[in-house]
Order: structure tokens, then C-alpha cells, then sequence
């Protein structure tokens, strides 16, 4: 069906379905002091604008609004459709503490009384 259309009119939707994807998603790339906003995220990877995206290579943080997310190393695997896909390498879940190098019991006090 989109053959049947002009060439502004398909360029029109392709943006606002862009500009769409855009306000639904919260998800940032920060990338060596530079913030770009993931379009779709899935299990392997990420997705950004073309335009807007260098080839990202190496490691970057994954940001849902103010909250970290994940710590990832990526490299950008192929254009299609004015999009960048980034693979991951390897990605962790970011903490906000340090981890435990010991076991805690479910069932252990929170504090000791005297």
C-alpha cells in the first residue's frame, strides 16, 4: 500500500512513527557524556535513531529515567531503515549497593536488641 503513496507522505509517517516511539519510551543510552534515546529494547540489544546515533561501540549505561539500569558492552551490528541495532556483548543489572561476597539468610534478624 505505501507504494500507492507519495514520496512526502511516506516520510511524514515514517517520522511520526519515530516521534512515537520516542514519547513512549523513558530509555536512555548515555554514551561518553552523551544522552540518546532508545527507540526499542530488546533481550540482545537496543535500537536508536540513525540520524541521531554514531556507531556506539563499547561500554554504555542504560537509564530509565533517572533509575540505572543496566551496564552494557555493545557494538552497533547493522542500519536498516533509518534505525541503528547495537548488540549486546555482554549487559549486567546495574545495583544500588555493593554486591555480597556472603550469604545472607531470608530469615536472619535485621538487628540484634540488648
Amino acid at each position: 500500500m505505501s507504494d500507492f503513496l507519495p514520496k512526502e507522505v511516506r516520510e511524514g509517517l515514517e517520522l511520526a512513527r519515530k516521534r512515537g516511539l520516542l514519547a513512549k519510551s523513558r530509555l536512555r543510552v548515555h554514551a561518553d557524556d552523551k544522552v540518546y534515546p532508545v527507540l526499542r529494547f530488546r533481550d540482545d540489544g537496543f535500537v536508536l535513531d540513525a540520524e541521531n546515533a554514531p556507531h556506539l561501540r563499547g561500554l554504555v549505561d542504560i537509564y530509565d529515567g533517572a533509575r540505572h539500569l543496566y551496564q552494557c558492552l555493545i557494538v552497533a551490528s547493522e542500519e536498516e531503515a533509518g534505525e541503528m541495532n547495537y548488540e549486546f556483548k555482554w549487559h549486567t543489572e546495574a545495583l544500588d549497593r555493593p554486591p555480597l561476597d556472603f550469604y545472607r539468610d531470608e530469615n536472619a534478624p535485621v538487628a540484634l536488641l540488648t
